[in-house]
């Protein structure tokens, strides 16, 4: 293959690259919406399971707070009822007996106030935790409903973008010699992203691995469309393009079976 013949090819390799580069960040967006939103409504579906355990805790302490606040009134009716027969006592005996009653009462009273001030404390305390975990419920919450409403329309925009980014891949492709494209596209199937590469100072801007020596003075050489020994990507060397130094590298996903390299037809 002649050098121009080659650079042309190369060029037009790297052109495609660059639609299939929107294309698949355009998919990644499409794709992590729903994520996030799956993500969101996981976080708000835990904490209100959170709010509503804190919901019934002081819904239980204020049952105890009332339950306690009627004993101690009725004991306090006892006691005064006491009090009053107390003075209609006709012998000490009843009345010593009606003493300790009523002491009796009241020891169990003081040890109910006791009681109802700490759950009093702890009621206020749930309560202010409460509206600390509803301050970050209402964020989750109105969080969720903003990606929601804004999902349908972000979705639609990214399929009309990857319509008419699939033309423009159309259009991009007519002019790559067949062999040559199958192959790319060979290789998109099982690295997907990205498929053609520069090799800087030796290197494979795919994989970040040196290229052997003789790939090296090949590819500077350009006769023949080669791919990285180690990712099997199509590799070309920067220097040829300065412009593809913009070009975006990302490491391979799965190493593919060593490829016949062979030059486009």
């Amino acid at each position: 293959m002649g050098e121009a013949i080659y650079l042309d090819q190369i060029k037009q390799l790297v052109e495609l690259q660059k639609v299939d580069d929107a294309i698949f960040f355009v998919r990644q967006d499409v794709e992590k919406t729903p994520r996030d939103i799956e993500n969101l409504e996981e976080r708000f579906a835990k904490s209100e399971a959170q709010r509503q355990h804190l919901l019934d805790k002081i819904a239980h302490l204020e049952e105890q707070q009332k339950r306690i606040a009627l004993e101690i009134e009725e004991d306090a009716t006892k006691i005064k009822k006491s009090r009053n027969k107390l003075m209609q006592v006709s012998n000490t005996r009843e009345y010593q007996a009606m003493m300790r009653e009523m002491d009796n009462m009241e020891k169990m009273n003081y040890s109910r106030e006791e009681e109802k001030n700490t759950l009093v404390e702890e009621l206020e305390s749930q309560q202010r935790a409460l509206a600390d975990m509803d301050a970050g419920h209402s964020s989750i919450q109105a969080e969720l409903e903003v990606k929601k409403s804004g999902m349908e329309e972000k979705l639609a925009k990214a399929r009309s973008e990857l319509e008419e980014l699939e033309k423009k891949r159309k259009e991009v492709s007519v002019g790559i010699p067949q062999a040559v494209f199958m192959r790319y596209e060979f290789i998109r199937s099982r690295l997907e992203h990205p498929v053609i590469v520069p090799v800087k100072d030796g290197v494979c801007l795919g994989c970040d691995i040196s290229v052997p020596p003789q790939t090296f003075i090949e590819i500077q050489r350009g006769h023949q469309i080669l791919s990285c020994p180690n990712c099997q990507r199509l590799i070309y060397w920067c220097e040829h393009f300065s412009e593809q130094e913009e070009t975006r590298q990302l490491k391979p996903q799965i190493v593919m079976e060593p490829m016949e390299q062979t030059g486009s037809e």
